[in-house]
């Protein structure tokens, strides 16, 4: 099977880090993050050095407030050459702009996550996008060239091509298969990873397929584990994977993880092929978009030199 480029980057554009709960890096737990678990950065490089993996985004978790964003800053600092980072904003915060300034301030943190736009549900209501909970985010984003992580909820798939519209020169990078998940349908498994209960293609895809004319927006390959009913290689998502690629482009398509879920079923090394598996008949130029250029470009990774 073709390699993608030499000079190519290989980027996993979504994984999650975290230590044990402690004075020094504080985070939320829950039942499936308790105190005691850690998915420290070192085990995610080992696996990068191991799949030849160059760079990857380490996208918040554990909490939304400045204190809990330590862990992830350590990392930053720590391996500066290797990662760039994506935050999380407390919903009620009284100045959003206040609190991304501080996380973007020379840190390695280039964006934030949102899994809510804090619009109005019903699709036939009067859209004033200045009443949305997050448009001081997005004009924030818009000042400071941020990147945001969308993983909106099905409720809210019809509210993106207004902020689109409004916010052109904000990059907007849709979470895991482009898949809005429904209200109820979150769950965690028996090996403690998310599940979320929805058909492939989802039933938002007449939504989310119409952002491709939008040139700000780019999407992940990944989260297959929480969407698919068969075991990996998750071929019941191959002709999803088709309708995205042809819709968006590899140019507008990343590969990532969602490590540390995967680490152990199906492992991080059958992930990298993945393409392989679901997309056997890209090109070369193709594979190598979609396993680093296309986040290498659109995230602005430095270069290898």
């Amino acid at each position: 099977m073709p390699h993608p480029d030499a000079h190519s980057l290989r980027i996993d554009a979504h994984v999650h880090v975290f230590a044990r709960a402690s004075a020094e890096f504080p985070r939320e737990t829950s039942d499936w993050l308790p105190p005691d678990r850690e998915e420290p950065v070192e085990k995610l490089l080992k696996e990068m050095e191991a799949h030849r993996i160059d760079r990857a985004v380490l996208v918040q978790i554990g909490g939304t407030s400045l204190e809990h964003h330590a862990y992830l800053l350590h990392c930053l600092k720590t391996y500066p050459r290797r990662f760039l980072g994506i935050g999380l904003i407390p919903p009620d915060i009284p100045s959003a702009a206040d609190h991304m300034d501080r996380l973007t301030d020379g840190t390695g943190v280039i964006g934030f996550r949102l899994s809510s736009l804090g619009g109005p549900r019903d699709p036939l209501d009067r859209i004033d996008i200045r009443t949305f909970r997050t448009y001081p985010i997005w004009k924030r984003a818009a000042e400071r060239d941020c990147v945001l992580w969308l993983y909106p909820r099905a409720g809210e798939a019809h509210l993106v091509p207004f902020l689109l519209e409004a916010f052109p020169q904000v990059r907007v990078v849709f979470n895991h298969l482009f898949i809005c998940p429904g209200k109820g349908k979150f769950s965690i498994d028996a090996k403690g990873r998310p599940r979320v209960d929805t058909p492939v293609p989802p039933m938002t895809r007449y939504a989310t397929m119409r952002l491709n004319q939008y040139e700000n927006v780019t999407g992940h390959l990944s989260g297959h584990y929480a969407f698919s009913k068969e075991p990996w290689p998750y071929r019941d998502l191959a002709g999803w994977h088709s309708q995205l690629l042809r819709a968006f482009g590899a140019n507008r398509l990343m590969w990532a993880t969602d490590f540390p879920w995967i680490a152990e079923d199906p492992g991080y090394g059958p992930l990298t092929r993945l393409l392989d598996e679901l997309l056997p008949d890209l090109t070369d130029r193709e594979r190598a978009d979609i396993m680093g250029s296309t986040a290498q470009r659109f995230l602005r990774f430095p270069s290898q030199s």
